[in-house]
């Protein structure tokens, strides 16, 4: 590629539709291109820039900045730029206006530069691909490497469906907020209409979300700390680091300690503020904490705002207000009226139960709802109408109570989980016991020490340890099953496994934060296999983000002090999703300060068999007087205290689950999970799931780039790159990638990708293809369909060139419009199919029909100029369609909003405000698509 300069003309090879961009910076191996059409600006690295320079030749028809018009007749490059000349005067490319770019594809016919046939099918096959992924109602939900769990697909489509979502997740442990969130980030991606996405998490999640959207969306985020921040500067020391980068995560801790970073990363201009754990932000009527304060300020500036959060009734009235300021605090400032809201609620919940039920309605009940209504409305209850009585409980639901910003799903109302069995086992060593027990001490000690900070290095010896004698009696009894072990640290997973290495007849796999993220993917896949490790060895923080669901048996080799981190680690089996009981294996010394941390854990908070909430608040109550009693040198000197402390426990737990029931929203529940809805998004992914169309279209590009699939099971393989095509397809690596378009494979396998339409490696395949000339002229011969002439297949396309953010393509995506016309000029499309073609074209010479003059002078520009007409006709039919569908969903959706606004304050304004100026925006878009020719087969009759 040449020098680039000021004004000259581009087209991008990856995003045509974008029109011609004109270059307005060239700077430091950089050049920014602006493309007025579109109304885009885009940003290349000089050396890898998809950019193909944008000149015109004789014949030709230009414009300049007035619109007039002007047939070229000659072209001369002058000073890097090109002028042309024509109709007595001359047009210097910086003076040129808006230009078409569809003059390439049939100067590659006349140039006599074809591919084969076969390379055009398979270009006209990636357009149509394209198309219908781009329309596909669950497009961007179908990439996720995820079960498909209803309720969670619920809350991520509607929130995903809104104008610039701004809601509060606030699921029970283990119904999986953070999958949702992810779920709702990857399809607003994917679909373009957010691009810049900041992650808030507390510093020990930091690793887990990294790898939960790596891992399970593809979604590759960098982290941020000091470190990175100052390493970015020193390349542009006035820059904004958090600028450098689309897709960030990093610590609430790294910008409360540090203004300057706050400040940056509040002008960074995100599309999206993602916050987990946001119950922690501490803020009262009288204090804010400088955390929530910096929340408070990014979720000003950000479009979209994502809050994971406990239960509302975990965290308190005030608590939970004080996390809705976040998401409006317009709607949310005052909360003494939250609080009189609140209660006006509990009537509407008992009404929507009981119409879902089929119950009997009192009087007083009929009568809030004619108030609500109208009494002709109320009245149709009566023909006992299932559609009306569902009709009402959704309205109902829509215009009451704060489900539009917040959702909560319980376990109470939700099937799938598993029962927990908890076994005991106390363990008394025959000899040396007072031995271990002072060992066990010191090892409690030591954890106790460092469980809020890093561990220091330290060596354990585990090898006559009387657990590990237990754990491999244990695993001999357990021979067919898997074993997810837990416990605190790395050391102690190494000292494990150094200690199981005396029993070769048993296999065991490590887990811990020092492997890299390709170790650890293979070692799980290993315990995974039917053949693999039977023994899976975690440490506490190289277990984050990782379910073991396959597994039913999980020992916890020492006990976590924290009541939230036993639920965490429990959490890695005792999931939605788990097809079977799961058995809880606690060894433990007797005399031991683990003996007092396991009774105090069984049979105070019954957090073996139960789910456990409200964690946090049971720690700062009893983690004091716990720890105390642990500490003492001997479990009989403290062991009344233990049973006070015991019972007092079990008193507030038995208070906290009655105070947690009473304090559900009924109606809040209702309005997080609507079956019916979550029911067809599950069957028209699964349909997706099972059709066989991206195996069979990616086998083909695999083969047309030298990818060798090698074939392991069922729609499972390994690809191995030729170099040429290590180069076309990065992703892939030299020792080769595993893939599955199997989702259930995928699930059971860390290691193997799961290839979808939303994969990048399927992104990528459609970019490279459509991004080339690959296929956009072909010249082919077909015998035996009657007299000889000529045809001519075209493929255009219709492109709207509108910010991607809008996501136009709800409503018109670039859209393939294939016609073929005969040497008459007339249209021949539906005798000519394209399996018709395909099964009897073969490749064919174009040399000698160049030779003709008449062919290239009159008949070919004839029988293009003849599909042109058709393909722009077709395309104003389509835009017609488009503005309609766009009328349609966006009229009733602003009308739905405007009218729910009357009685529900939680629809912001500036919610109705967005979807005008989006409807009026698209409606400008589609009236502006045009049609560009984007491949041509010129087809030989004989």
């Amino acid at each position: 590629m040449g020098e680039f300069s000021l004004n000259q003309r581009y087209t991008s090879s990856g995003e045509p539709e974008l029109g011609v961009g004109i270059v307005t910076e060239v700077s430091k191996g950089k050049v920014r291109i602006s493309f007025p059409v579109s109304e885009e600006v885009r940003m290349y690295s000089i050396e890898s820039a998809p950019l193909l320079r944008t000149v015109f030749k004789p014949g030709h028809t230009i414009v300049d900045q007035q619109g007039q018009a002007m047939l070229i007749e000659e072209v001369k490059l002058e000073d890097e730029l090109y002028v042309y000349y024509g109709d007595g005067r001359e047009l210097g490319e910086e003076e040129l206006g808006d230009v078409s770019t569809s003059h390439t594809v049939d100067d590659r016919l006349f140039a006599g530069d074809v591919d084969t046939p076969e390379l055009f099918a398979l270009r006209r096959e990636t357009l149509d691909h394209n198309y219908q992924r781009r329309i596909s109602p669950v497009h961007g939900f179908v990439g996720g490497k995820i079960d498909l769990i209803p309720h969670q697909l619920y809350i991520a489509h509607e929130v995903s469906s809104r104008f610039a979502p701004r809601v509060l997740l606030s699921d029970q442990v283990g119904l999986g907020k953070t999958i949702e969130a992810c779920l709702i980030l990857h399809r607003l991606l994917v679909t373009g209409r957010i691009s810049r996405v900041l992650i808030l998490v507390p510093e020990s999640l930091i690793h887990q979300w990294f790898v939960e959207v790596l891992r399970r969306f593809n979604l590759w985020f960098n982290i941020f700390d000091e470190e990175r921040c100052r390493s970015l500067e020193k390349g542009a020391p006035e820059g904004n680091p958090f600028l450098d980068d689309q897709l960030v995560i990093c610590s609430i801790e790294f910008l409360a300690g540090s203004q300057k970073r706050t400040r940056q990363a509040i002008s960074a201009n995100w599309d999206m503020l993602v916050v987990d754990e946001a119950h922690h932000l501490e803020w009262s009527v009288d204090e804010v904490s400088p955390e929530y304060s910096i929340v408070e300020l990014l979720s000003q500036v950000a479009k979209g705002l994502l809050l994971l959060t406990a239960t509302p009734e975990q965290l308190g009235v005030e608590s939970h207000f004080a996390r809705l300021r976040l998401l409006d605090p317009n709607r949310y400032n005052n909360y003494d009226d939250f609080i009189n809201e609140s209660d006006g609620t509990k009537d509407i919940a008992v009404i929507v139960e009981k119409l879902s039920t089929g119950k009997a309605l009192k009087v007083k009940e009929i009568s809030l709802l004619e108030d609500i209504f109208s009494k002709e409305r109320i009245a149709l209850l009566a023909n006992k109408d299932e559609l009306t009585r569902h009709n009402l409980i959704e309205d109902l639901l829509d215009q009451h109570g704060p489900g539009r910003v917040l959702f909560r799903n319980t376990r109470l109302a939700m099937s799938g989980f598993p029962k927990r069995i908890a076994q005991l086992i106390p363990i008394k060593e025959q000899e040396n016991h007072s031995l271990w027990i002072e060992r066990l001490r010191k090892e409690f000690s030591y954890d106790m020490e460092h469980s809020s900070e890093p561990k220091p290095e330290q060596e354990f010896w585990f090898d006559e340890d009387p657990r590990v004698k237990w754990l491999v009696g244990k695993m001999e009894e357990l021979q067919d099953a898997k074993i997810l072990l837990i416990c605190s640290s790395k050391e102690k997973v190494l000292a494990l496994e150094s200690a199981l290495g005396d029993y070769p007849e048993f296999t065991a796999s490590v887990f811990h934060e020092d492997l890299t993220l390709v170790q650890r993917d293979r070692n799980a896949a290993w315990f995974a296999e039917s053949e693999g490790a039977q023994l899976l060895i975690c440490s506490e923080i190289g277990s984050e983000g990782r379910n073991f669901q396959f597994a039913h048996h999980l020992i916890l080799f020492d006990m976590p002090f924290h009541p939230e981190l036993l639920e965490q680690r429990i959490g890695r089996l005792d999931r939605i999703g788990q097809k079977e009981d799961i058995t809880i294996h606690i060894p433990y010394l007797l005399g031991s300060p683990q003996e007092l941390l396991v009774k105090w854990f069984h049979e105070g908070l019954d957090a073996f068999n139960t789910n456990l909430e409200g964690g946090n608040i049971i720690s700062k109550l009893f983690s004091k007087r716990l720890l105390a009693i642990s500490e003492l040198e001997s479990v009989e000197a403290v062991k009344s205290e233990l049973e006070v402390l015991i019972s007092e426990t079990a008193e507030y737990q038995k208070e906290l689950k009655r105070n947690l029931a009473e304090g559900r929203d009924k109606l809040l529940e209702m309005n997080s999970f609507r079956p019916k809805v979550a029911e067809k998004l599950i069957e028209q992914i699964q349909a997706e799931d099972n059709d066989p169309a991206l195996e069979t279209y990616l086998t083909k590009v695999f083969r047309y780039f030298d990818i060798e699939m090698e074939d392991l099971a069922s729609r499972t393989y390994l690809l191995h790159p030729a170099s040429y095509s290590a180069e076309v397809f990065p992703s892939i690596p030299k020792e080769g990638v595993q893939v599955t378009f199997d989702r259930k494979r995928a699930l059971s396998r860390e290691d193997v990708s799961f290839l979808t339409w939303d994969h990048p490696m399927a992104n990528g395949a459609i970019d490279k293809m459509l991004s080339s000339t690959l296929g956009t002229a072909s010249c082919g011969l077909i015998r035996g369909t009657g007299s000889p002439g000529l045809l001519l297949e075209l493929i255009f396309v219709l492109e709207t060139a509108g910010k991607q953010s809008i996501d136009i393509d709800r409503f018109l995506a670039d859209t393939p419009l294939r016609i073929v016309v005969d040497h008459t000029g007339k249209e021949v499309t539906e005798s000519y199919t394209i399996a018709m073609l395909n099964k009897n074209v073969v490749p064919g010479r174009i040399d000698p029909l160049l030779e003709n003059d008449v062919f290239v002078d009159t008949l070919l520009p004839n029988m293009i100029s003849s599909a042109t007409k058709i393909a722009e006709q077709l395309g104003e039919k389509e835009i017609n369609r488009g503005l309609d569908r766009m009328k349609r969903t966006l009229d009733h959706e602003i009308n739905r909003l405007t009218a729910l606004q009357k009685k529900n304050k939680d629809i912001r304004a500036s919610e109705i405000q967005t979807a005008l100026e989006e409807r009026n925006t698209l409606s400008a878009l589609i009236n502006k698509a045009r049609v560009r020719l984007d491949a041509v087969q010129l087809i030989r009759k004989e």
